[in-house]
C-alpha cells in the first residue's frame, strides 16, 4: 500500500512540474509580461561556425531586440536562403551544349519575412550514365 501512495504521489509531483515548466515556456515565447511589440523583423540565421549549422537570428520591434537560437540546414541553396521555402518542379533534359539540367520552383513560404523571389531556377551538372558493374568481385572462401 505504501508502495502504490509513493508512485501515485511521485506522479503527482512529475505532472506538477512539467505542468510549471510549460507555462514558463508560453511566457518566454510571448516575449514576458508586459511586451507591448506584435511586429517584429527577424534577420536571416547566421550560423556559429562556418556556413551551415546552429546560430543565431535577430529580431528588432520599435527599441527591443531578442535574438533566438535557430540553424542552417547544411545543405541549403545559398542562392536564395534557408528561410525562402519552395515547392519545385521535376528535373529538366539534360542540355548537351551546356552540360546542365535545370528546373523551375515557385514560393511555398517565406519564414521571418524573408525577402524571396516568387519564381526561381536551379541548374545542376547532367550526371554521366553510368556503366553496368563491369564484373562481381570475387568472395572470399577457401580455395
Amino acid at each position: 500500500m505504501q508502495h502504490r501512495a509513493f508512485l501515485l504521489f511521485a506522479l503527482l509531483a512529475l505532472l506538477a512540474l512539467t505542468s510549471a515548466v510549460a507555462k514558463n515556456k508560453d511566457k518566454v515565447k510571448k516575449g514576458g509580461p508586459g511586451n507591448e511589440c506584435a511586429e517584429w523583423t527577424w534577420g536571416p540565421c547566421t550560423p556559429s561556425s562556418k556556413d551551415c549549422g546552429v546560430g543565431f537570428r535577430e529580431g528588432t520591434c520599435g527599441a527591443q531586440t531578442q535574438r533566438i537560437r535557430c540553424r542552417v540546414p547544411c545543405n541549403w541553396k545559398k542562392e536564395f536562403g534557408a528561410d525562402c521555402k519552395y515547392k519545385f518542379e521535376s528535373w529538366g533534359a539534360c542540355d548537351g551544349g551546356t552540360g546542365t539540367k535545370a528546373r523551375q520552383g515557385t514560393l511555398k513560404k517565406a519564414r521571418y519575412n524573408a525577402q524571396c523571389q516568387e519564381t526561381i531556377l536551379v541548374m545542376k551538372p547532367c550526371t554521366p550514365k553510368t556503366k553496368a558493374k563491369a564484373k562481381a568481385k570475387k568472395g572470399k572462401g577457401k580455395d
